[in-house]
This record gives structure tokens, C-alpha cells and sequence, in this order.
């Protein structure tokens, strides 16, 4: 392919096409006519040597081709976009970025809640998006910028990421006020007696890593609630007899409405990294927002001790 035919715009528009899988939607997007956009089309199709989009009942379908481009793609004008833009330093009080933030509902609670209220001191005028983790797709998103940090654990870290840990965590149970076995501290006879919530992030498990350590002890449970929020826990166990391990920072947080009572087992504690792409590692925006993050994650780490 000889690089000097290609016009970067056309390579802009083929991103554009390839999200939206629609020529109108993509026209749109690009303030382009739909005549023209077609014609880049055409154009992208003889660079390629490929039909690119193929018409479906619903948009376009794309080829096996442009899927293996497209997170290529968005990945290559992200970075160009970061060359060329003109360097300023970060100034919060005057900043409107939009940052998007992935992780698990118990850290957006937990992490998420006091950043938030940092930054709305520090950066009113900023926007926080907080997503999702799609971990199979999580190192594309955040290579083509649809993410710009990931709060996750280090097995959920995708290896092209930097990150640096925020702090540990372990587990704590809940049980609801007045429940027969709050009066003692748990035994593992009563412990695998209760029914049990268990929360599963990619929703539909019956099994963790509690049940791990049970069956290192020759012991099991009961899971007989399977949810994928955390947050669904509380109002689970505030209103009935089962009883819900979590980690122990979000547990704390409930502690005026339920019982938080240590386990009768020693589950393995965990680590919470943020991550973050190399091309955004000297981003002055990005790099003040990780300081955050770290700020928000220390006083975490205070009231935990305290």
C-alpha cells in the first residue's frame, strides 16, 4: 500500500462508519452529506482492497476485515490526536474534560463516591462518566480512549496497561439487624448452615472465591441468591435471613443498618490497581486525575485503619 494515497480523513470517516455501521448516523457525525461520505466509502474500499461494510436489514455489516481493524484503527488516531493536540498545563479550576472511569459498582461506592466529591471542589466544571468493566474488550476501550482509567484487580489488569495499586482489601459478612446468628461471632458450622448471597460480577455464578477456601477446609454452603451488584446486597440481607460476604470497605459503609461480622474463615485478601494507557501516561488532564484517584484511595485506606 503506498501511503501516500491515503488522506487521513478517510481514515477518520472508516472509524466513524465502523462505530455507527450506518452511512446516515456516520454522515452525521462527521458533519459530511451521506453522497459524500458513500463516495469515501468507495475510496476506502479500493485502499483496502476489501468491501469494508456490506449492507444488513438494519445499517451495514462489517467484514471480517474491518473488524480486524477497527480497534487498530482507533487506537493509531487516538495516539495521532494526542501528537498533535497543543500541550497546555491542567487547570482544574477552569477545566470541562469528561473522564470515564470503569470498574465494579463496590468501587464506585467505595472509591468513586468520595473522588467525586473531590472533584466537584477541586474541578467544577468536569464530568465523570463511570462505566462498566467489559474485560474482554477493556484493553481496545481504553487504547482507542473510550476509557481513560480502569479500577480493577490485577487480574483484570490488561498486561499493555501501566497501573499502580490503590490499596488492599479483604471480606466481611452481613447479616441483617436481628438475625438469630448475629448474637456471637460466626462458627464455620453456622456460617455453612445459613443460605447465602453471592455476588457475581459477570452474573449467574454459584460459586467464589469463598466457596474456594470452604472446600480447602472440606466444608460448603449454601448460595442460594445469585446477583451481579453489590450494592443489591444490602437490601437482600436487610430483608431476610441470608447472609452476603463482601469486601470489607463497602460492608463498613453499611454498618448502621446491618451486622458486619468477620468471617469464620480466612478469605484471601485482594488488591485494587488503577491502570491506565501509556499513550495518556504524560497527559497532563489524565495525569491529574490518577492524583486524585490516589488522594481518594488514601483516605480510604485512613478511615479503614482508624
Amino acid at each position: 500500500m503506498d501511503l501516500n494515497r491515503i488522506d487521513l480523513n478517510l481514515l477518520v470517516s472508516l472509524d466513524v462508519l465502523l462505530a455507527e455501521r450506518n452511512v446516515t448516523h456516520a454522515a452525521r457525525r462527521l458533519s459530511l452529506s451521506q453522497p459524500a461520505l458513500s463516495a469515501q466509502l468507495r475510496q476506502l474500499r479500493e485502499l483496502f482492497r476489501d468491501p469494508l461494510l456490506l449492507p444488513a436489514a438494519r445499517g451495514m455489516t462489517p467484514t471480517a476485515r474491518a473488524l480486524e481493524l477497527q480497534g487498530p484503527l482507533r487506537e493509531m488516531l487516538a495516539t495521532l490526536s494526542s501528537l498533535v493536540a497543543e500541550r497546555q498545563p491542567f487547570d482544574p479550576g477552569t477545566a470541562s474534560d469528561t473522564f470515564r472511569i470503569a470498574t465494579t459498582d463496590s468501587i464506585q461506592a467505595v472509591v468513586c463516591v468520595p473522588l467525586i466529591a473531590r472533584l466537584r471542589s477541586l474541578a467544577p466544571g468536569v464530568r465523570v462518566a463511570l462505566l462498566p468493566v467489559a474485560e474482554a474488550r477493556l484493553a481496545e476501550q481504553m487504547g482507542s480512549g473510550e476509557v481513560d482509567l480502569a479500577l480493577v484487580t490485577p487480574q483484570a489488569m490488561p498486561p499493555s496497561l501501566k497501573s499502580r495499586a490503590l490499596y488492599d482489601e479483604t471480606f466481611l459478612c452481613l447479616l441483617r439487624q436481628g438475625h438469630p446468628a448475629a448474637a456471637q461471632p460466626l462458627t464455620l458450622d453456622t456460617f455453612c448452615d445459613l443460605d447465602h448471597v453471592l455476588t457475581s460480577p459477570a452474573g449467574g455464578g454459584f460459586s467464589g472465591v469463598v466457596d474456594e477456601v470452604l472446600a480447602r477446609l472440606g466444608r460448603r454452603r449454601r448460595v442460594v441468591v445469585s446477583i451481579n451488584s453489590f450494592l443489591l446486597a444490602q437490601e437482600l440481607v436487610g430483608e431476610s435471613d441470608l447472609v452476603c460476604t463482601v469486601p470489607s470497605r463497602l460492608a463498613r459503609r453499611w454498618s448502621d443498618k446491618l451486622n458486619v461480622m468477620a468471617p469464620p474463615c480466612e478469605v484471601d485478601a485482594f488488591s485494587i490497581h488503577m491502570g491506565w494507557h501509556p499513550r495518556a501516561h504524560s497527559d497532563p488532564a489524565q495525569r491529574w486525575l490518577r492524583d486524585q484517584v490516589a488522594e481518594a484511595a488514601v483516605g480510604i485506606a485512613g478511615r479503614s485503619a482508624s
